[in-house]
């Protein structure tokens, strides 16, 4: 009972953004090559789909250069003076805000419960979606279709999301040709990818279904239980501000984990603000952020390097960051 009035809900929301659907500019065509009919074998062999059912949802799915053209320019390749400020507006702080109020019992039982702050679960959802305002307008089977057979640098990944994407339809009772999402494939309040949504989604409001696609609630707990997750350690701090100067580029190497600890980056001339105190033992890595003229350095902490597990960039990571401070600010 509760699965039909959630697809009933979906396909209502799927009715009202239909005319925004990024319209595929090809034909369906089946892919040239071994791995669409691995694929099919995969789902029957493995997951014991029905092969007509698998090949019938595939010819469904429509391969879209918009969603090509997407995945090669992200909003992550920008500079970060470029980045920032698509984020980190009065308009995003004053939903936040607004969402906060709305939500404060449920965000305060999530920060309870899984040991994840608040703001940084509201500064989440904010930066993915405004709050439910921008879902996504790609049809989530297409997209992992095309990005699965026709984008060769991160074919294998997002073939294993279409692989989830299937068994998570088939799990949660989804409409799988009606579901939308960003160019990537992730779908409701936090975003989640396919693996996401089946490892790490849970059921907030105990109506006994895990619905990220229209229930914020659920959204709110299921952010929350992916930091825990993910290792985030409740009442550590996230990243520290440093010198304004060039004095730390050394420090800056490649990769998001931290590897050295705060002592062993002293040694190579780490120099913490007089008034921040962490312990020489913990794991960091110093970052660059770009400016337009220059740089800044921060040092990440483990709770940094969890951020970016959500989206692998330290520019997002910084931006949630700051909007969580933003928010917290305001809030008191």
């Amino acid at each position: 009972m509760v699965c039909n009035v959630m697809i009933r809900k979906l396909a209502a929301r799927c009715l009202l953004v239909t005319a925004f659907i990024a319209a595929p500019l090809h034909a369906n065509e089946l892919p040239a090559n071994e791995d669409y009919e691995q694929f099919i074998a995969l789902m029957v062999d493995k997951h014991q789909f029905q092969r007509e059912h698998v090949a019938e949802l595939l010819q469904q799915a429509q391969r879209n250069e918009a969603i090509l053209e997407a995945i090669a320019r992200p909003w992550e390749a920008k500079p970060w003076h470029q980045y920032y400020p698509i984020f980190l507006t009065e308009k995003r702080l004053a939903a936040g805000l607004k969402f906060w109020q709305e939500h404060a019992d449920t965000l305060a039982r999530a920060e309870h419960q899984f040991g994840v702050p608040a703001e940084i679960i509201v500064a989440i959802i904010g930066v993915e979606t405004f709050y439910g305002g921008y879902l996504g307008k790609y049809s989530v089977l297409d997209a992992l279709y095309t990005l699965g057979f026709y984008y060769p640098p991160r074919a294998k990944f997002f073939r294993s999301e279409l692989e989830q994407y299937l068994l998570l339809t088939r799990e949660e009772n989804l409409p799988v040709t009606e579901l939308l999402g960003s160019y990537a494939g992730a779908m409701g309040y936090g975003q989640f990818i396919s693996s996401s949504y089946r490892h790490y989604a849970v059921d907030f409001d105990g109506d006994n279904v895990r619905d990220l696609l229209t229930n914020p609630v659920d959204a709110i707990g299921s952010v929350a239980n992916y930091f825990a997750k993910h290792g985030w350690q409740q009442g550590a701090p996230v990243a520290v501000p440093l010198a304004a100067n060039d004095k730390h580029q050394h420090l800056v190497s490649k990769g998001l984990k931290p590897e050295q600890s705060i002592a062993e980056l002293q040694q190579q001339g780490l120099t913490l603000p007089a008034t921040q105190q962490l312990p020489t033992t913990a794991k960091a890595k110093v970052f660059a952020f770009e400016l337009e003229d220059g740089h800044e350095h921060w040092l990440g902490l483990q709770n940094f390097y969890v951020i970016t597990r959500y989206n692998h960039s330290p520019l997002y990571a910084m931006a949630v960051y700051q909007f969580s401070q933003q928010l917290q600010q305001a809030r008191q």
